[in-house]
């Protein structure tokens, strides 16, 4: 064990072993920022040059309209699950390991094009360079969406074992960024200000311990009630850009069902973000393709030529984060946005068929856009 890694386990000894209340939440607030500092250094690629210790991730170039990792331990049936959605040969077999590096496949579906990445397994450890898990899991912080496959017939530590080594490499699973701002300055001490009564341990004297930790001052807004851990996020992600936290949806895949009682899958649907499958018979993938598509929050919009009829073959597929006219526009070419004018919409997202609008109206699924240059 080296020298950080010992102090990341003294420091969680004695996180477990203080007493949880008021007046300790500012010390427990500075052992927390002085964990996150040691494995941020944990995550930092060696200089050295190292491969297997680098976080880079595998030199897979993104393609098509969005892109899925699938994360497991290894022998879960994540190559027969791929080979099942796209077609994608990826070997399978009864060992472990059968996997070495990243797969590409791709799954049409609507009209969208959907990169699926078979990842090697990882295992406990893997944030820590442990079986190239730091390039598995740096490849998964590229994705709009993480698979978890488990085994549905294997402990449910498992799910839990996966999200600890996601979680420790900066991948925070099914959550919304905290809604807190945090301004850095060069003097003036700590400015807080909460808009909602804190209930989870923050306030300004536990403020003032992270930011102490981390020798910066600045200003910061809490726009909802959020914990130590979430505020470290955002300290952390101010700091370091590239090392900022990622918040990704994920689906966890209980695969090999066929294995199970209706009573076993009975207690495993109480599970939120499941889908239950068998990748081997084929047993509802289609349902676990609908959910990818709901997670990616995908819509469609169809072009039309002036003169023409619109194409409905090709639908140009936007996330639903940001559809606005720009952002298609940007989609289908960069230049476009130059010589825009208008455009003219027709769909769920317009009073009027068509309604002229402008580049900051918000498009809706399947709707049909022409667009007027200058």
């Amino acid at each position: 064990m080296s020298s950080t890694q010992q102090k990341i386990a003294d420091l969680e000894a004695e996180y477990a072993r203080t007493q949880k209340n008021k007046a300790t939440a500012g010390h427990l607030g500075l052992i927390k920022a002085k964990l996150a500092k040691l494995k941020r250094e944990l995550l930092e690629p060696e200089r050295s040059g190292g491969s297997q210790g680098g976080g880079s991730g595998f030199d897979v170039s993104k393609a098509g309209d969005t892109r899925v990792g699938l994360v497991g331990f290894p022998s879960v049936g994540k190559s027969t699950l791929m080979s099942a959605l796209t077609g994608t040969f990826s070997e399978a077999a009864a060992y472990e390991f059968t996997t070495l590096t990243a797969i590409p496949g791709t799954l049409h579906y609507r009209g969208a094009k959907i990169q699926i990445l078979d990842l090697p397994g990882i295992i406990e450890g893997a944030r820590d360079g442990k079986g190239r898990g730091r390039q598995v899991i740096g490849t998964a912080r590229t994705c709009n969406l993480i698979l978890i496959v488990l085994d549905a017939a294997k402990p449910m530590s498992h799910k839990l074992k996966i999200e600890h080594e996601l979680d420790g490499f900066g991948i925070r699973l099914n959550q919304t960024p905290p809604d807190i701002t945090f301004k850095l300055k060069d003097r003036g001490g700590l400015g807080y200000t909460e808009l909602v009564p804190q209930t989870q341990g923050m306030n300004r004297d536990v403020a003032r311990q992270v930011l102490q930790e981390y020798r910066v001052q600045g200003d910061v807004l809490m726009r909802g009630d959020y914990t130590v851990d979430q505020f470290i996020d955002v300290v952390e992600s101010t700091m370091a850009p590239k090392r900022a936290r990622k918040y990704i949806p994920a689906i966890y895949c209980l695969n090999m069902i066929d294995q199970l009682t209706i009573e076993d899958l009975d207690i495993i649907c109480q599970m939120p973000h499941h889908c239950p499958i068998s990748s081997r018979h084929h047993w509802n993938l289609d349902g676990l393709v609908e959910m990818v598509w709901d997670y990616c929050s995908m819509i469609r919009i169809y072009t039309k030529p002036k003169g023409q009829i619109p194409d409905l073959t090709a639908p140009v597929v936007l996330h639903n984060r940001s559809p606005t006219v720009a952002s298609f526009c940007n989609r289908i070419h960069r230049g476009i946005l130059s010589e825009f004018k208008y455009a003219w919409v027709w769909g769920r997202s317009v009073k009027h068929q068509p309604q002229r609008v402008g580049k900051d109206h918000v498009l809706q699924d399947e709707d049909v856009v022409q667009i007027v240059k200058k």
